[in-house]
C-alpha cells in the first residue's frame, strides 16, 4: 500500500531551483535511503514531506491518517521538565484514555442502575481495547528499551534544558520512535550517536512497524537499514530497489549503459548532419539547384530536430582534491601512553591506561560517548593535564590535529583569509588549492560563520594537508562529510605516509584504514593487532570469558555458601538432638537413683544405654561437620 506519493514536485530557494519535476512513491513498510551531496536538496524533501516547507509545483499526496514524524528543530519544553518527561509526552493520547478509564471504573463502583452499569463495561471494553491497542500496558517496557538503546537512561532524571544540544537531539530521536507514526523521517540519525547504540537503531528499524525514510552519509548504516535507495543528484531523482553497497553497482552500470547509449546517438546525429550538410552542397552545385535535395535535407533537419537528445552523463564528478604530505619521518616511538588513570570529580574514565603508537602505524580508538577518548586525545595534545601517569609524545614528532568540533579563531574572518592564516601562500595559489576543495569562485569570500558543518570540515582539512605534518590526530573525522568527500578523505588518508591515531564512529572508515584498534570500555583501555569488526568480536570473546568466569566464582561463592548453611543447619540440629538425649539420660539417671524394682531397674538400663550409644553416634557426626 502506498503512503506517500510525490509526483512531479519542484522547488526554488533564493532564485536557485533546487530540483524540478520529481516523483517517488513510499509503500507501507519500505526502508528508503536519500543520498546526494551536500547542498543536492535532501533534506528539502524531508521539509516537504513534514509539511514545513511546501513545493512550487507538483503535489504531494498522503495516506488518509498518517502520522509523520520528523526532528526538525528541537522542541521547547518548560524549563523545569525531566528527560522523562518529555520522553513520557509521546504518550499523550494512551495517557488521556487512562484517566478515561479511572474515571469509568469509579463510575462503575459507584453506580446502582444495572442497565447503566451495562452501558459502562460496554464503554469501558471499548477504550480499554483502543489503550491495548496503542500499547498502554507497555508504555513504561518500551520507555525503558528506547531510553537504553539510544543511552539516555542515565538522563531520565535531568532537566531537559540543561542538555546539550547533542544530548537534547538523542532525546528528542527517541522520542520520535516512542511516538510511532506511520512514517518516520531520520535525517542523519547516527551524527549524536556511538557505535553501540547506531548498531542499536539498526536492529529497531529493521523491526518498526512502519515506513523509514532516511538521510545518512553512514555506508554500514545504510547497508543494515535500506531496501530502496533514492539518489538526489543535479536535481534529478533515481530510483534503487536495493541496499547501498548494490546501489553503487547499479549506478555504475546504468552510467556505462547511458553513456554507450549517449554516443551511439551522438555518432547517429554526427551521421545525419552530415547528410544533411551533403544534400544541400549537392542541390546547390546542380544547375539549376536541384529542389527534391533540398526537400531531402530540410525533411532529415526536421526529423534530427524530434530526436530527444540524451543528456551526457557525469561519469566523473568534481570531487574534493586531498593528498596529505608528510613531514620528515619521526623517531620510531610517536606517542607512548603509560598507566594513566583520567577522573573528573568522582567520575572514573580510565585505569592505568597504556598505549604505544610507532611511525607508519595507523590506530583508532573507539568505545561509547562519554568513556573518555576525545579526552585522552587532548591529553596526548597537552589541552588537558594528565593526572596519574605518563604521556610522551616523540621530540621530532609534528602535528596535525582535526577536531570534531571545527571552529574558526576569527568567524567573521573570510574562507581564504581564514585558509592563508595557517597556510602561507599568495591569494592566488590559495585561490587554487580551495578549489580542489570545492570552494569555486566567489566561494572563497563567504564568511566562515556562514559555512555548513561540511564546508567547515573541508576548510579545515585544506589547512592540515598543507602543514607539513608527520602525526594526524583526528576526532570524528568524517562528521559532516558526505559520503563522496569520506571516500576522497580516505584515499588520502591511505596514501599519508606518517602516522595516523583517529576516533571515530564510522565503521566503514574504521575497517578500511585502521588496522590496530584500541577500545575503552568499563574504565579500562584494550588493545587489538585488527581493524574495528576483528576488536568488537575479540572484546566480546573476552568479556564472555571475564562474564563466565564472574559467573563460576559466583557460583563457587553460592555452593560455598550453601555448603556452610548446610553444615551450620546440620550442626544446629545435631546440637538440638544432643541436648535433648542428654536431657532424656540425666531423667533416667534420677530414676534410677530411686527406682527399688529390679524388672524396671533393667529396664531403665537397657534404655541408658541405648541412649549412650546415640550421644555417641551425635558427638561422631558433629566432629565430621565441625572438622
Amino acid at each position: 500500500m502506498i503512503v506517500c506519493n510525490v509526483h512531479e514536485i519542484s522547488k526554488m530557494f533564493g532564485g536557485n531551483l533546487v530540483f524540478e519535476g520529481i516523483s517517488f512513491e513510499v509503500h507501507e513498510n519500505d526502508r528508503v535511503g536519500i543520498v546526494g551531496r551536500n547542498g543536492g536538496g535532501k533534506t528539502t524533501i524531508f521539509q516537504l514531506l513534514a509539511g514545513l516547507e511546501a513545493p512550487d509545483n507538483g503535489q504531494i499526496h498522503f495516506r488518509k491518517g498518517l502520522k509523520v514524524g520528523y526532528l526538525a528543530q528541537i522542541p521547547e519544553f518548560p524549563d523545569d521538565t525531566l528527560v522523562q518527561d518529555v520522553l513520557m509526552s509521546a504518550f499523550t493520547e494512551v495517557k488521556g484514555l487512562e484517566e478515561k478509564m479511572k474515571d469509568i471504573e469509579q463510575q462503575m463502583a459507584s453506580e446502582k442502575d444495572e442497565n447503566a452499569l451495562e452501558k459502562l463495561v460496554v464503554k469501558y471494553g471499548d477504550i480499554q481495547e483502543q489503550f491495548t491497542r496503542l500499547g498502554g500496558y507497555e508504555i513504561e517496557a518500551n520507555l525503558m528499551r528506547i531510553a537504553s538503546g539510544l543511552e539516555i537512561d542515565p538522563m531520565l532524571n535531568q532537566v531537559f534544558s540543561k542538555l546539550s544540544g547533542g544530548e537534547k537531539t538523542k532525546v528528542c530521536l527517541g522520542l520520535i520512535l516512542l511516538q510511532a507514526p506511520d512514517l518516520l523521517l531520520l535525517d542523519e540519525p547516527s551524527n549524536h550517536l556511538d557505535i553501540l547504540a547506531v548498531e542499536w537503531l539498526e536492529s529497531f528499524l529493521k523491526d518498526y512497524q512502519g515506513a523509514v525514510v532516511v538521510i545518512s552519509h553512514d555506508r554500514y548504516f545504510l547497508d543494515e537499514v535500506v531496501t530502496k535507495v533514492i539518489e538526489l543528484e543535479d536535481g534529478e531523482l533515481t530510483v534503487y530497489h536495493t541496499n547501498y553497497t548494490d546501489f553503487l553497482k547499479e549506478k555504475e552500470e546504468r552510467l556505462l549503459l547511458e553513456f554507450q547509449a549517449y554516443q551511439e546517438q551522438q555518432k547517429k546525429i554526427k551521421k545525419m548532419k552530415e547528410t544533411i550538410k551533403r544534400l544541400r552542397e549537392w542541390a546547390n552545385q546542380a544547375n539549376p539547384p536541384n529542389a527534391g535535395l533540398h526537400r531531402r535535407a530540410r525533411s532529415m533537419e526536421k526529423a534530427l530536430e524530434r530526436i530527444e537528445k540524451l543528456k551526457r552523463p557525469i561519469l566523473d564528478r568534481k570531487k574534493m582534491g586531498l593528498q596529505f604530505e608528510s613531514a620528515s619521518r619521526s623517531g620510531k616511538d610517536v606517542i607512548v601512553v603509560k598507566d594513566v588513570s583520567t577522573a573528573f570529580g568522582e567520575k572514573v574514565l580510565l585505569k592505568n591506561a597504556n598505549m604505544t603508537l610507532h611511525f607508519g602505524e595507523r590506530a583508532a580508538i573507539v568505545g561509547q560517548n562519554g568513556t573518555g577518548k576525545s579526552t585522552l586525545l587532548k591529553q596526548i595534545l597537552r589541552e588537558v593535564p594528565t593526572q596519574n601517569g605518563e604521556i610522551s609524545v616523540g621530540g621530532s614528532v609534528r602535528i596535525g590535529y582535526l577536531s570534531q568540533h571545527v571552529h574558526a579563531k576569527d568567524p567573521n574572518q573570510t574562507v581564504i583569509e581564514a585558509f592563508r592564516d595557517e597556510v602561507h601562500v599568495n591569494e592566488g595559489d590559495a585561490r587554487h588549492i580551495l578549489a580542489a576543495f570545492l570552494f569555486y569562485g566567489h566561494a572563497v569570500f563567504r564568511k566562515v560563520n556562514q559555512l555548513s558543518g561540511g564546508e567547515r570540515m573541508r576548510l579545515r582539512l585544506a589547512q592540515l594537508m598543507y602543514q607539513n605534518v608527520n602525526l594526524l590526530i583526528l576526532d570524528e573525522p568524517t562528521n559532516h562529510l558526505d559520503i563522496e568527500s569520506k571516500e576522497v578523505l580516505e584515499d588520502a588518508l591511505e596514501d599519508y605516509s606518517g602516522t595516523i591515531l583517529a576516533v571515530s564512529h564510522d565503521r566503514y572508515f574504521l575497517n578500511k584504514l585502521f588496522k590496530k584498534t584500541y577500545w575503552i570500555r568499563n574504565q579500562t583501555l584494550y588493545n587489538f593487532v585488527g581493524n574495528y569488526d576483528w576488536a568488537k568480536r575479540k572484546l566480546n570473546e573476552q568479556t564472555q570469558e571475564t562474564e563466565l568466569v564472574a559467573e563460576v566464582k559466583v557460583t563457587q561463592e553460592k555452593s560455598v555458601k550453601q555448603k556452610t548453611t548446610n553444615q551450620s543447619y546440620k550442626t544446629n540440629e545435631i546440637e538440638t538432638k544432643l541436648e535433648e538425649v542428654e536431657r532424656i539420660l540425666y531423667d533416667l539417671e534420677q530414676a534410677l537413683h530411686k527406682e527399688q524394682d529390679l524388672q524396671k531397674l533393667q529396664t531403665l538400663f537397657e534404655q541408658k544405654s541405648v541412649l549412650e550409644g546415640t550421644r555417641e553416634e551425635l558427638y561422631e557426626k558433629l566432629e565430621e561437620l565441625l572438622a
